[in-house]
């Protein structure tokens, strides 16, 4: 209890904040850019390394406009996700559009359970606004949620997930959401479900390596395995950044029955989908994360090993 009220200012601080009009938030979006590049540094070298590695073809120059519009982007991302709790619905439907989302209907029309593979590319916190386009067919409901890894911090941890179910999504921690969905199947109920899996597998558990973006990336597999387990439809969100304030997301098909395909199949379309959305638009993805802290190097017959060496 005392920890909550040490932290309250700050839920205080960004309730009034988030009452300003995204015009003025932008402003301030652009303050944050400074010190964030220019003053702090914000994982600046990091973020450096990852494009000048995830785009030898480009220029230095070129790779300075990467880096410099990523962190325009990040400090976008800030405000944005701070603005989630005084914005209106009708406001969100205008800012966050979707195509395509018969992709998810027919899956649902069909009782089949929905995996949506998307990633941490700007603005992500805004996908949930999806249940504003998503409505109930018939007389089974239909309802939409995330996955995510509880934060260390209690106080952080209630206040993004309070964000994020802002337009009445659920969230499921990774421990819990196999039970989630399942008790949902056994009452009916019609389930859109969306996993980030763009991050770094525990240490110990790399069973699958891939070249994404110019590096040996090891691979997160819960995702397919859950989807495989229980016969899930897989879409992919591939979202883009129409104008400032503005993004679209469309929906990829990539699988009507995830038992039904190979092993690793929709693990490596997902990052081919993925590696396109990135090349697509460079500066949306979220470059300051470590991804590749534990780097595996490829051998001359294609074997990937872990490079000790090369640890960032």
């Amino acid at each position: 209890m005392s920890k909550n009220w040490l932290y309250a200012p700050l839920g205080w601080m960004a309730h009034a904040v988030a009452l300003l009009p995204l015009r003025v938030l932008y402003v301030l979006a652009d303050i944050v850019y400074f010190l964030a590049y220019h003053v702090v540094g914000y994982r600046r070298h990091v973020v450096e390394k990852h494009i000048a590695d995830s785009f030898p073809e480009k220029s230095a120059d070129e790779q300075r406009r990467i880096v410099k519009d990523f962190y325009h982007n990040f400090a976008d991302y800030i405000v944005e996700t701070i603005k989630l709790l005084h914005i209106s619905d009708e406001q969100m439907m205008r800012r966050m559009t979707f195509t395509n989302l018969e992709a998810i209907r027919s899956l649902l029309d069909r009782d089949i359970q929905v995996m949506v593979l998307f990633s941490h590319c700007f603005n992500w916190e805004w996908a949930p606004s999806v249940t504003r386009w998503l409505h109930p067919q018939g007389d089974k409901p239909v309802e939409f949620g995330q996955v995510y890894r509880p934060l260390k911090n209690k106080w952080m941890d209630g206040f993004m997930l309070h964000l994020r179910s802002r337009f009445g999504s659920r969230n499921y921690p990774m421990n819990g959401v196999l039970r989630e969905l399942l008790k949902a199947r056994r009452e009916g109920r019609r389930t859109t479900t969306g996993f980030m899996s763009d991050q770094k597998p525990i240490w110990g558990d790399v069973r699958h390596v891939i070249d994404f973006m110019h590096h040996p990336t090891p691979t997160l597999l819960g995702s397919e395995e859950l989807a495989s387990k229980l016969k899930m439809g897989v879409v992919y969100w591939d979202i883009s950044k129409v104008s400032r304030g503005h993004y679209n997301i469309d929906v990829v098909p990539v699988a009507d029955n995830a038992a039904d395909t190979a092993t690793y199949e929709i693990t490596d379309r997902y990052f081919e989908l993925l590696s396109r959305t990135i090349n697509r638009q460079p500066a949306l993805w979220l470059w300051s994360h470590k991804r590749w802290k534990y780097p595996y190097a490829f051998e001359p017959d294609g074997t990937p090993v872990y490079d000790s060496k090369s640890v960032r």
